[in-house]
């Protein structure tokens, strides 16, 4: 069984435009025991349309040992198998060729990818192995973007928020940001902080999920965005909501939700 089931992917072109799916931030770097099983357990209750990563699913570094680990992701998967998911390269996922090879061989996809559902188009990125987006994601993201100008809803995902020091000055002549303008991007995804960060630039919303699993660092405090949780994403038409999920039970919108945590009105 692969982490994605290919066998699926037919169903998705007849979605309704209208729905919901979960964003899912970084299960590992040092991953938190069980702490990514409660997350699964409590997004597939709320029985979304599919599941998508924004990277990190395996500890990795090692080359000899990844395989096991992608099995073992597969085994906590299992009884989840019925909802579609979609993974992105995080930086412990692909850090040298075999790693690269098994992250396609598991995920189903390439590196960089793309896919449909309900009308709503959902450009996959990898900028695994560099702070920086590369060059060549640009070229890729372009192409793919104007080749889906139609789509009544464009969401970019990547693991590293490159993006995050732009969105965080509130600039807005980024190479990123402009294409995202261009070609009508509502949403750029990412995680790798293990921080819910959110930013609204130009019509364009940022945001870096809450870790999955993955260990907190700094203040560890929920009001500093420093939570283990998931994000419910609804999609109506061209008009897209965010619910913020901590796996303790508090629910918030992604307005309440700032570059510096949550938003003292």
């Amino acid at each position: 069984m692969r982490l994605v089931r290919l066998a699926l992917a037919l169903a998705f072109s007849a979605a309704a435009a209208d729905f919901h799916f979960v964003l899912l931030g970084d299960r590992t770097g040092e991953v938190q025991a069980g702490v990514f099983q409660k997350v699964l357990a409590q997004s597939a209750a709320n029985r979304p349309a599919f599941l998508l990563t924004v990277g990190d699913t395996i500890q990795g570094g090692k080359d000899a040992t990844a395989e096991n680990e992608w099995k073992d992701v597969e085994r906590i998967l299992a009884p989840y198998r019925r909802i579609p998911l979609y993974l992105t390269p995080g930086n412990h996922d692909v850090w040298s060729a075999v790693s690269e090879s098994l992250f396609t061989k598991y995920s189903g996809h390439p590196l960089h990818y793309s896919f449909e559902y309900g009308g709503a188009h959902f450009a996959v990125l990898d900028n695994s192995r560099s702070d920086v987006m590369p060059a060549a994601e640009f070229a890729w993201l372009e192409a793919d973007l104007r080749a889906h100008e139609t789509a009544a809803v464009k969401m970019v995902i990547s693991h590293r928020p490159s993006w995050l020091m732009d969105a965080a000055l509130g600039n807005t002549n980024s190479a990123l940001h402009k294409m995202a303008k261009q070609y009508g991007v509502c949403c750029v995804l990412a995680g790798h902080v293990h921080q819910l960060i959110h930013a609204e630039l130009g019509g364009v919303t940022y945001l870096a999920a809450p870790s999955a699993g993955g260990h907190l660092r700094l203040s560890a405090k929920y009001e500093d965005g420093w939570f283990f949780g998931w994000t419910k994403i609804d999609v109506k038409g061209s008009d897209v909501s965010f619910e913020v999920h901590s796996v303790d039970g508090q629910v918030t919108g992604l307005g309440a939700w700032g570059r510096a945590g949550l938003v003292v009105r």
